[in-house]
């Protein structure tokens, strides 16, 4: 008997110590973690203020650059030939794109860092439209691309950020508008259950590969195409997009086929929750 109750007791010293060995171990993989995710904040808040830093800095000679490109085709200084009114279309066209970069790229900045303000206020659907109808007239130099708004029927006031919802909107108009030579470009919204509203942008363009659809949304992601090298973008566009609409308590999509064009839709609550989570 007695050697059956040292059995035992010899069993459960064992067992304690393989326990309180696990638990040190465990403890340890929890500072371990701790530390690497502190490591990772660290890295992201780094470059988060590097991306900021220099979208500021790349401002002031864009701009100078913009600014002179204006004077020569005003022909401040004198006429042009149309060789050299050629050459500073593209200069002011190569700058516009870096602008842009550059926009994306503070935006980004932001969002990771988590300094991007949500001011939600309630708006019509209809006023949405007709600013980004007037936004996108000038630049509309295809006369075989038509731009569409669709009329929005049953669509409810909304409660939602309405300049990033329109910043949404507008990257997924200019790359619908980028990528479609031949036919048109619609935006449309239309409501869903659970007090959702779908937004698309239906375009008749060339269309994306379906081994694109998940990277589409990443970071300087760039679908392989003749027409993509021709007219490269930052790659960041869709990204900020996709993050804007976490934001706003919503989802982006994508449905599209090579050489029959492209949906790209964001679905957002008509009313933004006040406790929505943080991407």
């Amino acid at each position: 008997m007695a050697d059956t109750d040292n059995n035992a007791a010899t069993e459960i010293a064992a067992l304690r110590a393989e326990l309180e060995e696990t638990n040190r171990g465990v403890v340890a993989l929890y500072a371990e973690l701790d530390a690497q995710a502190e490591k990772l904040r660290e890295a992201t808040e780094l470059k988060s203020r590097f991306l900021a830093y220099m979208s500021h800095e790349f401002r002031t000679p864009i701009s100078s650059i913009r600014s002179i490109a204006r004077l020569l085709m005003d022909r401040v200084d004198g006429p042009l030939t149309e060789e050299q009114e050629r050459q500073v279309g593209f200069i002011q066209q190569q700058a516009a794109e870096f602008a842009d970069m550059v926009d994306d790229l503070l935006d980004l900045a932001k969002v990771e860092a988590g300094r991007v303000e949500i001011s939600p206020a309630w708006f019509e659907m209809v006023d949405l439209f007709s600013a980004l109808r007037g936004m996108f007239k000038p630049v509309l130099t295809n006369p075989d691309v038509v731009l569409v708004f669709e009329e929005p029927h049953d669509i409810p006031k909304l409660y939602t950020d309405d300049r990033k919802l329109s910043q949404i909107l507008r990257n997924f108009v200019s790359n619908a508008l980028k990528f479609t030579p031949k036919g048109e470009v619609r935006v449309a919204a239309r409501r869903l259950d659970s007090g959702l509203i779908q937004f698309s942008v239906v375009d008749t363009g060339i269309g994306i590969a379906p081994e694109y659809h998940q990277s589409i949304f990443q970071d300087f992601s760039q679908v392989q195409s003749a027409l993509q090298k021709r007219l490269r973008g930052t790659g960041l566009g869709l990204s900020l997009s996709k993050r804007l609409a976490e934001l706003l308590g919503g989802t982006v999509a994508l449905q599209s086929e090579p050489g029959k064009g492209s949906t790209f839709s964001v679905t957002i609550p008509a009313e933004l929750p006040e406790d929505r989570p943080r991407p």
